[in-house]
């Protein structure tokens, strides 16, 4: 493909060759938590929304189950056989389609179509991002999905009379409530779309079931309650524990035996070795192994020496302003000005590792990620550091290199601005694998800190509430840049070009958007970072008392496994009790 385009952003663009008959399966759009509102897209939801629809009906009408006809045509069972979770609204388009075939194609009467169509589909919000949400234009739909716009104006218009019914007047209610978003460009808002065509709506960490039902569907829940739920994330153990970290898994069972592999909240049995000095000791080694081999395959990767016995402080995950990588930047400036003040001071050695893919439109992502090795070029050259600090940008973060960092890191950031982070999954992979967190009370971190004991992670920073009332109060971040003399050093740094000496300029969108337009209020969280960060070293001095809070994470982290969420959503939304049997494969005949 043409790597010109891509290098502007122009990714799609680029894998299409214009001149084929246009590839409907031929590219993935790699954003995150971002709409980009292209054509090809909805083509794409609408194709895989069809053919699984088709699928899913086909194996019910041969399905002789309750029924006997020769053909299945009675469509009441429907919703008792069948259970369709919505994972985001990118598969929104199966409430209209499977409307279209019952009403159209099976000649099923209006409402009862309604009715299956509601009691087979849920919903599963994925984040609260207002840039997120799929919002398409009308114009699109008339053009390529004509006979789904008509369903889902008469399907608004039924959920507008009862909403004026209930609220008789209040026309701002139904303008807030109604699937379609009038303006210069009527859009259809797919979220909305999918909380009136679903039985049951969850978050997917409690925090974020929490913000869903009071501010971003709060009148949809005022009507209707009883179909808001929680589903907290979970994590598969054999891949996240035994596949990747061996030398864990074996310690573990040694200890309390094989069924943990099945049932996660069996490693609670590990408490009682919290002050076992065998176990303490069998537990620091595996870390230690982990981090020696993870050195050894960075050091032949990216030819950079790093120090085995330093603490390797690791954020893994997308590059995206609301995950604040740039905190993360703003402590390692902080921890290097620090040396450089006094370098015989002692000093806790860090290798400090940032890894992850920016959406390839995304200008300042890339932006930050070109921060990340400007920083690291100049830190990890200047011999008055020598092995005390190591900044390393991980490049082409993937599951494959996060199955090898995880198990290495002593500790985990996990530093979202409070309130946009819904659940996260990497924080629930590195408790599992022993590292300690740091991070904020957002997405599933709350939950993690409820089951360790909030003393035994690095909580800081603002709650929901304190973001709600600076908001309130309007962020200043000037204010914290005139009261905190290390911030502004540092900031005065990436602006001067002292991590860019071929390019003064080249960080100014950088500290623009920090220090004017920063909604995720880097600042704010600053001082509260570094403060806490300081404890961290503190107890990294101590290995004994570090293990055992890291044994603590590891015995309570049974909750997050995906087993367990999988049995929620199968018992509270698709009505089925959880089994050990064994299904044939979709493709092979059933008995």
């Amino acid at each position: 493909f043409s790597l010109a385009a891509v290098n502007v952003g122009d990714y799609i663009e680029a894998v299409l060759d214009r001149n084929l008959a246009e590839n409907i399966s031929r590219v993935l759009y790699p954003n995150d938590n971002f709409f980009e509102g292209k054509e090809l897209r909805l083509k794409q939801e609408y194709f895989v929304v069809a053919a699984t629809l088709q699928d899913i009906i086909r194996r019910f009408k041969s399905s002789k189950f309750g029924c006997r006809d020769p053909v299945r045509t009675c469509f009441e069972t429907f919703p008792d056989k069948v259970a369709i979770q919505l994972n985001d609204t990118h598969p929104a388009l199966s409430i209209p389609e499977l409307m279209r075939i019952l009403v159209d194609v099976e000649k099923v009467d209006w409402d009862k179509a309604w009715e299956i169509t509601k009691r087979t589909c849920a919903y599963t919000n994925h984040t609260v991002l207002p840039e997120a949400l799929e919002r398409w234009p009308v114009s699109m739909f008339e053009k390529l999905l004509p006979r789904h716009l008509e369903i889902i104006y008469a399907l608004n218009q039924m959920h507008l009379d009862r909403v004026a019914a209930l609220y008789p007047g209040d026309i701002d209610r139904l303008r807030r409530m109604s699937v379609i978003e009038e303006g210069d460009c009527k859009r259809i808002n797919m979220a909305h779309l999918c909380v009136i065509g679903s039985h049951a709506v969850n978050g997917v960490a409690r925090i974020h079931s929490d913000i869903v039902k009071n501010s971003v569907f709060k009148d949809f829940y005022e009507l209707e309650p009883e179909k808001f739920q929680n589903k907290t994330n979970g994590i598969t153990p054999r891949r996240w524990l035994l596949l990747c970290n061996p030398g864990l898994a074996d310690v573990i069972a040694e200890k309390i035996g094989e069924d943990f592999i099945t049932d996660l909240s069996q490693l609670k049995k590990l408490l009682d070795f919290i002050n076992n000095e065998s176990f303490i000791r069998d537990v620091a080694k595996v870390k230690q192994e982990n981090k020696l081999k993870f050195a050894a395959y960075l050091e032949e990767q990216y030819k950079v020496k790093i120090n085995p016995s330093s603490m390797f402080d690791v954020q893994v995950k997308r590059i995206h302003e609301y995950k604040r990588q740039l905190l993360n930047c703003l402590h390692a400036i902080t921890l290097y000005n620090r040396i450089r003040s006094d370098p015989s001071k002692s000093f806790v050695p860090r290798t400090i590792m940032i890894g992850g893919k920016a959406a390839p439109g995304y200008h300042m992502a890339k932006m930050i990620i070109k921060l990340i090795t400007s920083i690291g070029e100049v830190i990890n050259n200047d011999p008055c550091v020598g092995d005390k600090l190591k900044v390393i940008f991980l490049e082409n973060y993937r599951v494959s290199l996060a199955e090898k960092v995880i198990p290495a890191a002593d500790l985990s950031q996990q530093i979202s601005t409070a309130g946009t982070e819904a659940s996260g999954t990497g924080n629930m992979k590195f408790m599992v694998n022993g590292a300690l967190t740091i991070g904020t009370m957002d997405g599933a971190n709350v939950e993690m800190a409820e089951e360790a004991g909030e003393e035994n992670l690095f909580i800081f920073g603002m709650r929901v509430e304190d973001v709600e009332a600076l908001d309130r109060q309007g962020y200043n971040a000037r204010e914290y840049y005139e009261r905190l003399p290390e911030l502004r050093q540092a900031i005065d740094q990436i602006s001067s070009g002292f991590f860019s000496p071929r390019d003064p300029g080249c960080f100014r969108d950088v500290v623009n958007m920090l220090m004017y337009h920063d909604r995720f209020k880097v600042f704010a969280d600053y001082e509260a970072y570094i403060k806490c960060q300081g404890q961290v070293d503190q107890l990294f001095m101590d290995p004994r008392e570090w293990t055992k809070k890291v044994i603590r994470n590891i015995a309570c982290s049974g909750k997050f496994s995906s087993d367990r969420t999988i049995m929620e959503y199968a018992r509270e939304i698709w009505g089925v009790e959880p089994s050990a049997t064994k299904i044939p494969p979709p493709n092979l005949p059933r008995d």
